[in-house]
């Protein structure tokens, strides 16, 4: 079973920056494609980011392309997501999750999820 903590999350004005940090437990970690996910109040969840295992392919929503970067950290079980350029639109609960069979940015795909870590962006 594979377990993710979030964290990085907070407050910025536009323009501003942030890292998220999911640590992973779990067994079959290097095999998985991770992703990190958002949802705003009202909103459907919606994937931003997702990297292959091993960190050799990307993909991003079009909304983060240029501002957003997955990355993976294998000895540390870690996948980052640096934020720059934050817009108030960027506003939601940040989610990590793991287990998609393929590369996609479709939250059903992916079997297991992290609590969330909130990020609002003011203007």
């Amino acid at each position: 079973q594979v377990r993710m903590v979030e964290s990085g999350g907070g407050s910025v004005q536009a323009g501003g920056s942030l890292r998220l940090s999911c640590s992973v437990s779990g067994s079959t970690y290097s095999r998985l494609y991770m992703g990190w996910f958002r949802q705003a109040p009202g909103k459907e969840r919606e994937g931003v980011a997702v990297i292959s295992p091993g960190g050799r392919s990307t993909l991003y929503a079009d909304s983060v392309k240029g501002r957003f970067t997955i990355s993976l950290d294998n000895a540390k079980n870690t996948v980052y997501l640096q934020m720059n350029s934050l817009k108030p639109e960027d506003s939601a609960m940040y989610y990590c999750a793991a287990g998609s069979p393929f590369l996609a940015l479709n939250p059903a795909q992916f079997k297991s999820w992290g609590q969330g870590t909130q990020v609002t962006v003011s203007s």
